[in-house]
């Protein structure tokens, strides 16, 4: 599923349960030896997807442990995201790309009081003249997620839900502008993002692959 919104460059697995075979290499079973057991599958199966996405990269397994505010650590000359909810598991990497973001959420609106706390009140208005057919608010929400997720790498600093101006297309993409002052990349300030959104088998998927210079131009999404 996530595979349709991310560009060819960027390599992918998800799953939509947790296999009982998965293994753990010691150093990840030291970060969640006092995880409760939920927790425990969401790591295993996510890093599970993670090692077979590096696969087609043709990397071995190796182990990827969270580091700086949970991000995962991957290996050197690659970067990728990692998402999880209930019912799916998923990771991107990629060689080409400059950074990733990808988030999955269950499609179903936000719980009471959520959405003013992860919005803009434009954000708001914009939602609610687009149709019923997408529970908007929790597609703001996951799409704020892979924001984030692309941009902790470059800025390696928190960015706050405020902090973005994100705006949907019905089509399928969206745009975020950065409201903060973002790090220079490749000698330019980065001032946004543009990712890709799906609603499919009751979940909502988003994504951000911002392309490096060894990335096919023509395909890029980011």
């Amino acid at each position: 599923m996530i595979e349709k919104i991310l560009p060819p460059w960027v390599a992918s697995s998800e799953r939509f349960e947790d296999p009982p075979d998965v293994v753990l290499f010691p150093e990840e079973e030291e970060a969640v030896a006092r995880a409760v057991e939920k927790r425990r599958r969401e790591f295993g199966t996510a890093r599970h997807c993670a090692r077979q996405a590096l696969a087609e990269l043709g990397l071995p397994p190796a182990p990827i442990l969270p580091g700086e505010r949970g991000a995962p650590v991957w290996p050197d000359g690659v970067v990728g995201a990692i998402t999880h909810c209930a019912g799916y598991r998923a990771a991107a990497v990629s060689r080409d790309a400059l950074t990733i973001g990808i988030d999955a959420e269950p499609h179903e609106p936000l719980p009471d009081g959520i959405l003013p706390a992860v919005s803009l009140p434009e954000e708001r208005a914009a939602l609610e003249r687009l149709n019923d057919d997408v529970h908007w608010g929790r597609l703001l929400f996951s799409a704020k997620e892979s924001v984030y997720k692309a941009w902790f790498p470059l800025a390696r600093r928190w960015l706050g839900f405020e902090e973005a101006h994100l705006v949907f297309s019905p089509s399928g993409t969206f745009t975020a502008r950065l409201l903060v002052p973002g790090p220079v990349v490749d000698g330019r300030e980065l001032t946004g993002f543009t990712g890709r959104w799906l609603v499919s088998d009751g979940l909502v998927v988003t994504s951000i692959a911002v392309p490096g210079k060894s990335a096919p131009r023509e395909s890029a999404t980011g």
